[in-house]
């Protein structure tokens, strides 16, 4: 059975509450999805604004080698002419080999949204996809809220299909727009819904029951062919079916050769460069291509997958661009400790005498707040010099914070840093927007004129969290640091209960690290 993918991130995803994607964005996105092996790209309504306009008008200047643009619209208002409404006008006019036309199927939408009658409902139905076959369009009827209204009015609902297939339609996509269906109901439907049509079906879902996918899975395994989504599950609300879960589904559960198996290996990738374009944090728990769908932190589930990742890996992550993760906590055992050695190319043996000892400290160290999830830098620098293999660059003599404030005026800081390296005291004054702006500022002016490979590195996200709320201005904090330079970024972590000193030891790790990467 071949499955054809349809990509709605443009258009539905785009609805999505944060969201707002420029005309270059759409277009870096629609390549993205091409080369991912989507057949079908919905670029939004042309009818509704001037961006989605503009962005059918350049993707024609664009090559696609696998997807065909899809312009999406209404059924023609009540009560008007098919040629004379404008949004039709403009649908046609947006030159798209195929167009995506959603008609109300259930009863209550078109008497009370749509305020008119349900022999004129159908009549847009009808008149809207004939006069798009006759333009030499290729449909898909998007049957708005099909699986609710075919539970009020049946009869109604079927229908809306009948008159949509007669007029034309190439596809019938079945939509549960308001995402409150349960698996099971959709197989019970569709496979009602199989005998009483003959055109392919669709499927369309929402997720405000965290359902989308699996309804999404039932509707294929039932025989529809036809399957639309978003990439991260973008969309209204709580979302849409998410293409990240939906296309490995297909093809590694299912066995449906939907997409090419190094197009499934950039999955990771599109997932993360679309989050990136969208300007939202990727999820981590994001099954398939979230940065932890395949971490371990327990040590014996550690100790199983190195002897075989099937123990508690449900695919292999490289099918899908992802990898394999193994973290340190105080879940931690020696399995741990040896699969992070080697993947810092550290020579620690399972008899070595350092083991034990290094459990201990990472567990102490946990227990005051630390967290080497996100801080796998300050990890990898504890490691090595427990084992020698690395030493501090610099010392702490001291450090002085001012912050000044008069009046209405803004506050001026400036921090104070004396610092020992190779032999010699240097110290200098950094001012800045805060004081941990400030502190990082004059730790630079010491250290850039000795170490200037760290003029490369960037802090690049900062984080604290208040570990014991009850404990109030006394609990202690967590910092995390995201360094980058040209061509890696790292995390590190500081803890105390005083913000400042966190972030100091945060960000002397942040530099500790770059330094012995680099000697």
């Amino acid at each position: 059975m071949q499955v054809t993918l349809f990509d709605t991130t443009l258009r539905d995803g785009a609805q999505t509450e944060g969201i707002s994607f420029s005309l270059e964005d759409k277009l870096k996105i629609a390549k993205l999805l091409d080369e991912l092996g989507v057949h079908y790209i919905e670029g939004g309504w042309p009818g509704s604004n001037p961006k989605d306009i503009e962005f059918f008008k350049a993707i024609k200047d664009i090559s696609l080698k696998n997807a065909k643009i899809v312009a999406f619209s209404s059924t023609r208002r009540p009560n008007v002419k098919v040629e004379a409404d404008k949004n039709i006008e403009t649908l046609l006019a947006a030159e798209t080999p195929a167009v995506s036309i959603f008609g109300k199927c259930w009863d209550f939408h078109v008497t009370d949204a749509l305020k008119t009658t349900l022999e004129e409902n159908l009549a847009m139905i009808k008149d809207t996809i004939a006069y798009a076959k006759a333009a030499g369009k290729e449909v898909i009827f998007d049957a708005e809220h099909f699986f609710d209204g075919y539970k009020a009015n049946k009869a109604y609902a079927l229908k809306c299909l009948k008159v949509a297939e007669e007029a034309g339609a190439d596809v019938l996509c079945l939509c549960d727009t308001n995402g409150g269906c349960l698996s099971y109901e959709v197989q019970k439907i569709v496979i009602e819904v199989k005998t009483k049509t003959k055109k392919p079906l669709g499927i369309h879902c929402h997720n405000d029951s965290e359902c989308a996918v699996s309804c999404t899975g039932m509707a294929v395994n039932c025989g529809v062919i036809h399957v639309q989504g978003t990439i991260n599950g973008y969309g209204e609300r709580c979302g849409n079916a998410n293409l990240c879960s939906i296309i490995p589904i297909l093809k590694l559960k299912m066995g449906l050769d939907c997409v090419t198996d190094k197009q499934l290996k950039s999955l990771t990738e599109v997932s993360r460069h679309v989050a990136e374009i969208a300007n939202l944090p990727p999820s981590a728990h994001q099954p398939f291509v979230g940065r932890s769908a395949f971490s371990h932190k327990g040590g014996i589930h550690v100790s199983a997958v190195t002897k075989n990742s099937g123990t508690y890996e449900h695919i292999k992550p490289e099918a899908v661009g992802n990898e394999r993760r193994v973290t340190v906590s105080e879940l931690s055992g020696v399995s741990n400790l040896l699969v992070k050695a080697k993947e810092y190319k550290v020579d620690l043996k399972k008899d070595s005498p350092e083991i034990k000892g290094l459990i201990k400290v990472l567990k102490d160290l946990e227990h005051q707040g630390y967290s080497f999830e996100e801080g796998e830098a300050s990890f990898e620098l504890l490691l090595k010099r427990t084992l020698g293999l690395a030493k501090p660059a610099f010392e702490l003599e001291e450090f002085k914070i001012e912050t000044h404030k008069k009046g209405a005026a803004g506050t001026k800081v400036s921090a104070h840093v004396k610092l020992k390296t190779k032999g010699r005291e240097y110290d200098a004054t950094g001012h800045g927007d805060g004081p941990i702006n400030a502190l990082d500022n004059a730790l630079r002016k010491v250290l850039e004129n000795i170490y200037p490979e760290i003029k490369t590195v960037k802090l690049t996200d900062y984080k604290v969290r208040v570990l014991d709320s009850q404990a109030g201005t006394a609990a202690n904090v967590r910092v995390i640091v995201e360094s980058a330079d040209e061509t890696r970024s790292w995390g590190t972590v500081g803890v105390s209960t005083n913000v400042i000193e966190a972030s100091w030891l945060a960000l002397v790790d942040a530099i500790e690290y770059k330094l012995m990467m680099v000697s």
